[in-house]
């Protein structure tokens, strides 16, 4: 009996003596931290502030997990609430950092970076003149935001362009106009979302509703423009998926600790009842977009078209921290309906077509995948589980990967003439309507 009773009584001890040897080696390691604390704050060549010195500390911490979680101080943490409900001053740029140098993932459509020029993957190395190597992200973005009408000067690092480039710019308050629509020919709406801010869902319902009306009751067809869109709020992912799905998974997430996944379902009714819909993506197309371009193309909903999107399948928990502002920390990757993560991987689309000639070139960390410290992509089915598409309209084979020789150069003014993603896209939700009511006649 002894003997039956030894076994689960040494497993318990064992278990014991190992918490304890964690909290003994964690108090070790909190007295190192306390003792290099104390060292700066004493033989430090200039004084230091102490509130500084373990701000800097804890986003340390957090930004050397993954390049999605850090900490923000309490002005930091006010300046993202304003953020999400589409109204904050500044340059109009969505940053991220890697390897120590600031990143653009894509600027925001209408504003003084977009208006200059500013492309998804730019590296911004100084602020007049100023360097930005090595400066903490929340820091370099405090120095970009200023007064309305202050002028500043970034210099970029662009892909495929040998020397640095100087552009200056003027501050302005950020009003986010997250929804923009208009008709295209042949009763085909087109809804640009910019990011998923508190008005996304209600945005592009309202968006459609102005499109039926103008399309005499009814929309032939539906592009929905996700290029740049870096992302945004989770529950308007899905509020915007559901949108256009009737019913079914949308996307869900797996914890460290399997009682906190969640999953989310399609409630609510098609807004184009069941008219064809081409989804446009890119490099630029981050997170909240990937979760709905996700969804979308895993219940053939829509047909993908564009390039390859950004690879954050991560969802990052904004925790307050009462008086000291907030932690943003990684809590759960999310999946797409069909179990396919897409962290470090991206959405690829249904059809591939490049917006210019060039053919980029690597430089300092274009998605998910390149940067610094990435969470790996884990437990999910891969592409494997998505089966080849039989659903396509024929012309989707003649679908040009590039623009032809002499297209024009891009112009955000004219884009029904310079926008070559579009009026491919234009193409192929034509080839369905025609196909849909073909079948219905």
């Amino acid at each position: 009996m002894a003997g039956v009773v030894a076994g689960p009584s040494m497993g318990v001890l064992t278990q014991a003596l190992a918490q304890d040897s964690s909290r003994s080696d964690m108090y070790q390691l909190l007295k190192v931290f306390g003792d290099v604390v104390q060292r700066v704050r004493s033989e430090y060549v200039d004084p230091v502030d102490d509130k500084e010195l373990i701000e800097n500390a804890i986003n340390g911490m957090l930004t050397g997990l993954d390049p999605h979680s850090s900490y923000m101080n309490a002005k930091a943490f006010k300046d993202m609430q304003i953020q999400t409900k589409g109204e904050f001053g500044g340059l109009g740029i969505e940053v991220n950092e890697d390897k120590g140098l600031i990143k653009v993932v894509s600027p925001i459509d209408d504003t003084p970076a977009a208006r200059a020029g500013i492309k998804p993957g730019d590296i911004i190395t100084a602020l007049d003149g100023k360097t930005l190597v090595g400066v903490p992200l929340n820091d370099a973005v405090d120095k970009m935001r200023g007064p309305p009408n202050s002028k500043i000067v970034l210099t970029v690092k662009r892909q495929g362009v040998d020397k640095p480039i100087e552009v200056p710019l003027v501050r302005e308050v950020i009003h986010l106009q997250v929804v923009k629509s208009r008709m295209l020919p042949g009763d085909i709406g087109y809804v640009r979302l910019t990011q998923f801010t508190e008005q996304a869902d209600a945005g592009l319902k309202q968006a459609v509703r102005n499109l039926k009306q103008q399309a005499g009751g009814k929309l032939k067809g539906l592009v929905l423009d996700l290029r740049n869109n870096p992302g945004g709020l989770l529950d308007q992912a899905v509020a915007v998926s559901s949108d256009f799905i009737d019913q079914g998974e949308i996307v869900s997430t797996r914890a460290r600790h399997p009682d906190d996944s969640q999953r989310w379902d399609a409630k609510g009714l098609d807004v184009l009842a069941g008219a064809p819909l081409v989804v446009l993506i890119n490099g630029g197309s981050a997170s909240a977009s990937e979760i709905v371009s996700g969804a979308l193309q895993d219940h053939r909903r829509a047909v993908l078209l564009g390039t390859k999107s950004f690879g954050k399948g991560s969802v990052q928990t904004v925790i307050p921290l009462p008086g000291n502002g907030a932690m943003r920390l990684t809590t759960a990757r999310y999946y797409t309906p069909s179990g396919r993560s897409i962290q470090a991987e991206g959405i690829v689309p249904d059809i591939t077509v490049h917006e210019s000639r060039e053919t980029p070139q690597s430089f300092g960390g274009d998605r998910e995948s390149d940067l610094n410290h990435v969470l790996s992509n884990r437990g999910g089915t891969g592409t494997q589980a998505l089966p080849p598409r039989t659903d396509l309209p024929a012309i989707a084979k003649q679908i040009p990967d590039k623009p032809p020789e002499g297209y024009p150069k891009f112009d955000p003014t004219k884009p029904d003439d310079t926008d070559f993603q579009l009026q491919q896209a234009l193409t192929v939700v034509k080839a369905m309507a025609a196909q849909k009511s073909a079948s219905a006649n």
